[in-house]
């Protein structure tokens, strides 16, 4: 089940964003970043939203926020950032965030979705995104420091709502 996260949701949330904050192999975070300063990247505000993936047993799984891309000429494509607990990947998880994103911003009146910084090396997110209608309209080469991979690009990712 996917639902909007509450300001009480974060104890659950944090042990998620921190492990993958921290490995430095996925988002363009820093791994050193306090978990006040998380909180408040991640929890965005209305018009935005955040949303937690809760099993049956009400144990948060997944984590999403979205928001538009960009201000004033700029806030009619939506993006989204999406997390999932290490032991829960591949599972179905992923792909519900990202469906019920895409449902928001469609409702919410937004023409297009759009992820600036997807680091190629994250196949696994990359083949979602694909499956899920998104094409590659860019790529910044040697734009991520993956630990392992060193240098990869940074892919930037539309569809059309």
């Amino acid at each position: 089940m996917i639902r909007d996260a509450t300001p009480d949701d974060w104890p659950a949330i944090w042990p998620i964003y921190a492990q993958i904050v921290r490995a430095a192999d996925t988002f363009s975070y820093d791994p050193a970043i306090g978990e006040d300063a998380a909180r408040e990247m991640w929890m965005v505000r209305p018009p935005g939203r955040t949303t937690v993936a809760v099993d049956d047993d009400g144990t948060i799984v997944g984590t999403a926020n979205m928001f538009a891309n960009r201000p004033g000429p700029g806030d009619h494509v939506a993006s989204g950032n999406y997390m999932v607990a290490a032991g829960r990947r591949g599972q179905g998880i992923g792909r519900a965030l990202v469906d019920d994103s895409l449902r928001w911003a469609r409702e919410a009146g937004f023409r297009a979705m759009q992820f600036n910084a997807v680091a190629e090396s994250n196949t696994s997110a990359v083949k979602l995104y694909e499956q899920v209608g998104f094409v590659t309209v860019g790529r910044v080469p040697g734009a991520f420091r993956h630990p392992e991979q060193g240098e990869v690009g940074l892919l930037v990712m539309h569809r059309p709502l």
